[in-house]
């Protein structure tokens, strides 16, 4: 994003802005809302998404305005009207039953979950148990679990789960991760279990995604030398939630979770000479610029943009779309 210096009236504190590099939108969030967006210009109003698209409240909203319905299940859309399935991805029962009311629907998982997917299913080929590494009842686990039949996976959430997870029978062991988990915690969860089945593999290919790696490798740096860091995100933002907990863990006096400006609490900056600003891989970037633009109408900020990644990754989106 441009940043602006204005006029620095007298009466202004200074405080010291670093943004982080990368934030906000990954490829896979972009795809899932385009994907809506592309629907209902193609098929007009409204399209049925089948749970939050994103977890992302202020892009749920926009796109609820433009005539998108967001439903828990598919028993609450019509059969004759598109529906979606979220990045988050979904059962395999999901897509079955859409097929068996032959119905249209536009799958906007994310390419590396459905890569999670297909690694779970040939794990399941070649006859082992896999253990997920994940948070119990996010729709990313819910959809991961669905792929394969009732007993084929494992739920670990903890380091004191890995320690207490027995194997099924003597079937042999795979892992697969939810893919915005946090680095750190999930490195030492495969620690434990690699202690304990050391025939598991190295754990040097992770599912966790490159967006969420590269975000929390960018706030440790902000968490390395600021007083306070404000994430920008949903609170049912798994990857935004964790963000907030590497800050803290870098070394960041405070970090919050704020869903844009109007909910930050200003009295969070008494003492703050430095502020870390980021934002989950769901939340717009415009969320970001309105924050900053309201630390500029409190204060003498300068702002300064963190060296970083950049992410050139893209996903296509589903043909019938681009046709």
């Amino acid at each position: 994003m441009t940043v602006h210096q204005p006029i620095r009236p007298a009466d202004k504190r200074p405080l010291t802005v670093r943004l982080a590099t990368p934030r906000g939108f990954c490829a896979g969030v972009d795809r899932a809302i385009q994907i809506v967006e592309r629907a209902i210009e193609k098929y007009g109003a409204p399209v049925y998404v089948r749970h939050e698209i994103v977890h992302n409240r202020h892009v749920v909203e926009r796109l609820r305005a433009m005539g998108a319905v967001f439903v828990k299940e598919l028993d609450d859309c019509p059969d004759d009207r598109p529906v979606v399935f979220s990045a988050h991805g979904v059962p395999k029962s999901v897509p079955a039953t859409a097929r068996s009311r032959e119905m249209l629907f536009l799958d906007a998982t994310c390419p590396l979950v459905s890569k999670v997917h297909v690694e779970a299913e040939r794990h399941h080929a070649n006859g082992k148990h896999i253990i997920l590494i994940g948070h119990a009842g996010h729709p990313e686990v819910v959809g991961t679990m669905g792929q394969l039949p009732a007993g084929a996976i494992s739920l670990v959430e903890t380091v004191e789960d890995a320690e207490t997870f027995q194997r099924p029978g003597d079937a042999p062991l795979a892992y697969a991760t939810q893919t915005t988990l946090s680095v750190d915690d999930t490195a030492e969860i495969l620690a434990a279990l690699k202690r304990r089945f050391p025939e598991l593999p190295d754990p040097h290919k992770e599912d966790i995604c490159y967006a969420t790696t590269n975000r929390q490798e960018a706030v440790k740096r902000l968490g390395d030398g600021c007083d306070l860091v404000l994430v920008v995100g949903s609170k049912n933002s798994s990857n935004s939630v964790r963000l907030v907990e590497v800050a803290i863990k870098a070394g960041a006096r405070d970090a919050r979770l704020v869903d844009d400006a109007s909910h930050v609490d200003w009295t969070w900056l008494d003492g703050v000479s430095t502020l870390g600003i980021t934002a989950g891989a769901s939340a717009p970037e415009r969320l970001i610029e309105d924050l900053v633009q309201a630390v500029r109408d409190r204060f003498d900020a300068d702002v300064v943009e963190d060296d970083g990644e950049r992410e050139t990754v893209t996903f296509k989106l589903p043909r019938v779309l681009t046709a």
